[in-house]
């Protein structure tokens, strides 16, 4: 305790704490946006719809789900290198080579909730949506709303993801003070450095602010019961 509250001291003082804190929520945050816009839809289509290689793809997704953050980083990096494929865009120790990063990792988790979430709806409300006279967009957004506690659970564990990732982080975005740096990879700096007070402060704001995210994802997924 005694470490922490040292730690926490130092980190008043410290004005880069506030932009690293504020740097990690907003790649996080879009990290997770992103992979909730790829997720939900291909969630949805493999609930929905049978085709060959349907339980291949479905085992791909949970396979993506335990994917280690350092081996999507490896291949990222590879790909954003200057000799890579993707070079010429010179996002290599970018903000965004870490959302590219964290995208990745996220997307499989929020597709997977997404599936198990829509594939527990009956499926004859399907067919009953549909004789009512429903269009297919209205088919979707009904679905979509009967299966909406899933998919904030689905939302709130992309978030955990990513949030918590150092690997990927920082060998995309180099751990550069005031420009790719987050709450993970400054605590793994300050570990490096022996500066054990300043890592477990750290980890403490790193903790407040995924708890802060999650209670609130976690409010409205709960007051959706009730809807």
């Amino acid at each position: 305790m005694e470490l922490l509250w040292q730690g926490l001291s130092k980190l008043v003082r410290d004005p880069e704490v506030l932009e690293i804190t504020l740097f990690t929520l907003q790649v996080s945050g879009t990290a997770t946006l992103i992979s909730v816009l790829i997720g939900v839809p291909v969630g949805f289509f493999l609930a929905t719809k049978v085709f060959p290689g349907r339980n291949l793809v479905i085992s791909v997704v949970n396979l993506g789900m335990g994917l280690p953050p350092v081996v999507v980083g490896l291949w990222v990096s590879l790909l954003l290198w200057r000799s890579g494929p993707l070079g010429m865009l010179g996002l290599q120790y970018t903000p965004m080579a870490i959302i590219i990063a964290q995208g990745i990792i996220a997307s499989p988790i929020v597709t997977g909730f997404s599936a198990a979430a829509i594939g527990q709806i009956n499926p004859k409300l399907q067919l009953q949506i549909k004789a009512l006279g429903a269009s297919r967009w209205q088919l979707i957004w009904l679905m979509i709303r009967e299966a909406r506690l899933g998919l904030l659970a689905a939302v709130i564990a992309g978030f955990g993801g990513v949030i918590s990732e150092v690997g990927a982080a920082m060998m995309v975005g180099g751990n550069i003070a005031g420009h790719t740096r987050t709450l993970t990879t400054a605590t793994v700096l300050a570990v490096n450095k022996g500066l054990f007070d300043v890592a477990i402060a750290l980890g403490a704001v790193l903790l407040t602010l995924a708890f802060i995210i999650t209670a609130l994802l976690t409010v409205s997924q709960q007051k959706g019961r009730y809807i």
